[in-house]
């Protein structure tokens, strides 16, 4: 093994140049703490990352819309300064239902009133008091993103932490614990129930339950998975959805430079191999080459499973810590394409080939709550579902920077597959995944006659793909199910809330963290905030992380 960069070069090592550990690494720095993030891919971005797939034609790769990104965030990092630009979509949301109907989804109340009214006049009449329920409840989850869970078992600071969030929960009234309560435990399906009563209008709404999440809308806690959805904000705008001009590599690119500017130093090309531990706290990193890369702590914005699994050696903490990490529940049962178009989609329930509103907007194949049921229970017996669901964008609607004029890319995101195929199959067989890659195709003609002939080129990742170029264990996308027993205190594991981790000095600081995932750069924020109060304490010596347990 090389000599590798010395303790007192660097005093936190970042795993991972990912949303959340640029953001991670740029708070580190602005407290003047010397940072160095490694990143195994030759650029930065993580699964937020832009890419030419065909000549001409660029897309976002993995994640691929703006909702989440947290608005402290962008400010405190000056993401507009470094080049971020973040349009809104014309329209939310676009249901094609069947040759004849549709639901289209604006920001406007009145104008949703009347797209649902075509369904039931009665769910119309409803929707401002659901709207109304889910902001509040959205509110109370904003008011949460930003904080650092108590941890269990943690002593007295963290029972003072845990009664002031204690606090603001007795602030609601019993109606909004009720709905927090329902919102945490039951299914998307049955909580939509005791709203609205057409198939179509609560498939809409069931639709974010799902989505990242490999399940069906009758299992409980998807009711939490749609709130998950609906806590962010575009441009000051709450619950919008957007688009960063020059995709989501434009988000971390801004990230590297805010970093960057403030003496951070980003590697590409850099694999971790394993955690170097003394003692039993971590001192650095060796990369896959050999070399050595020394720290008084290390981050990792990677899933806790892979850093159990992989990273951190088989002596450095006992069998049982190891397997609380390893045993978490992985597997987003998503599918994502993109695909490079010589014309817009034209939609037999909404015709013409001209760039209209729904064009724009989220488009949806996924019409009614039985079809997103069946989806799940197909994918669960047979490894994918025959009728996926399917949700695309045409990003290139908004941002000319992406296709040749009077083309266009999209980005197509599917539920559901199986992360691991039955019966001896695999998606590393590229049959299997053309196979499929067919299907969705085909699942989008049905509704838009001429895609399938328009399609030029097309990407295609399968969950073994997303596992193998993001390291996404088990290809989710969230680092870690958001089941309630993986959520705030209870994330990732109960008893390592805070962003510390069993090793002294070393600490979490991705989407495997609180709140989840998504785009939304709090993980990092968090962490940071985390390290920063421990290396305020610090006096030299062997560094080592306050755990509170």
């Amino acid at each position: 093994m090389t000599a590798g960069m010395k303790a007192s070069d660097i005093d936190v090592a970042i795993i991972g140049a990912g949303h959340n550990g640029l953001a991670c690494a740029a708070y580190l720095a602005a407290a003047e703490i010397k940072v160095v993030v490694l990143e195994q891919n030759d650029v930065v971005g993580g699964a937020a990352v832009t890419e030419e797939f065909h000549p001409g034609f660029r897309n976002s790769v993995a994640a691929y819309t703006v909702s989440l990104l947290n608005p402290k965030v962008i400010a405190d990092l000056e993401l507009e300064k470094h080049g971020l630009k973040i349009v809104h979509r014309p329209a939310a949301n676009f249901w094609p239902v069947d040759a004849t109907r549709y639901l289209l989804m604006r920001r406007g109340l009145a104008e949703r009133q009347a797209a649902i009214a075509q369904f039931s006049q009665r769910d119309a009449e409803r929707l401002p008091d659901y709207d109304a329920m889910l902001e509040r409840a959205a509110d109370v989850l904003r008011d949460l993103v930003l904080t650092t869970p108590p941890n269990a078992g943690g002593g007295i600071v963290e029972l003072i932490k845990g009664a002031g969030i204690g606090r603001r929960m007795l602030g609601l009234s019993l109606d909004e614990k009720r709905i927090l309560l329902d919102l945490f435990t039951r299914s998307a399906a049955d909580f939509l129930a005791g709203w609205f009563e057409s198939d179509v209008v609560k498939a809409a709404f069931a639709f974010d339950g799902i989505v990242g999440n490999y399940a069906a809308p009758s299992t409980p806690g998807t009711a939490y998975v749609l709130l998950h959805h609906c806590f962010g904000e575009v441009n000051g705008k709450r619950g919008a959805w957007g688009h960063a001009i020059g995709g989501m590599g434009a988000i971390t690119r801004a990230m590297a430079a805010a970093a960057e500017a403030r003496g951070v130093r980003i590697r590409t090309g850099a694999k971790v191999q394993q955690i170097i531990t003394r003692g039993d706290a971590a001192a650095g990193v060796v990369l896959a080459g050999g070399e050595e890369v020394f720290a008084r702590a290390v981050a990792a914005n990677v899933p806790p499973k892979l850093l159990f699994r992989d990273l951190v050696s088989a002596n450095a903490v006992a069998e049982e810590t190891r397997a609380l990490f390893t045993g978490m529940r992985t597997g987003s049962g998503t599918f994502r394409m993109n695909v490079a178009l010589a014309e817009l989609p034209d939609f037999t329930c909404c015709p013409g080939g001209h760039a209209q509103d729904h064009h724009g907007a989220g488009i949806i194949i996924g019409p009614t709550l039985d079809y997103l049921e069946r989806a799940y229970l197909d994918a669960r017996m047979t490894g994918w579902s025959r009728q996926p669901v399917i949700e695309m964008l045409i990003p290139s609607t908004l941002d000319e920077t992406l296709a040749p004029q009077g083309e266009h890319v999209a980005s197509l995101f599917v539920q559901h597959v199986a992360p691991h195929l039955p019966g001896g199959r695999s998606w590393a067989n590229a049959h299997e995944k053309a196979a499929f890659a067919d299907l969705v195709v085909d699942t989008v003609t049905k509704h838009a006659p001429n895609f399938k002939r328009s399609v030029v080129a097309r990407q295609v990742l399968s969950p073994l793909d997303i596992e193998q170029r993001f390291g996404m264990v088990d290809g989710d996308i969230f680092h870690g199910a958001l089941s309630l027993d993986q959520l705030f205190s209870a994330r990732p594991r109960l008893g390592y809330a805070d962003y510390r981790l069993p090793l002294g000095g070393l600490y979490l600081c991705g989407s495997g963290a609180h709140p989840g995932g998504g785009v939304t750069g709090a993980p990092g924020h968090n962490a940071a905030r985390e390290i920063i109060r421990d290396f305020k304490g610090w006096r030299g010596g062997p560094f080592v992380s306050k755990r509170k347990d």
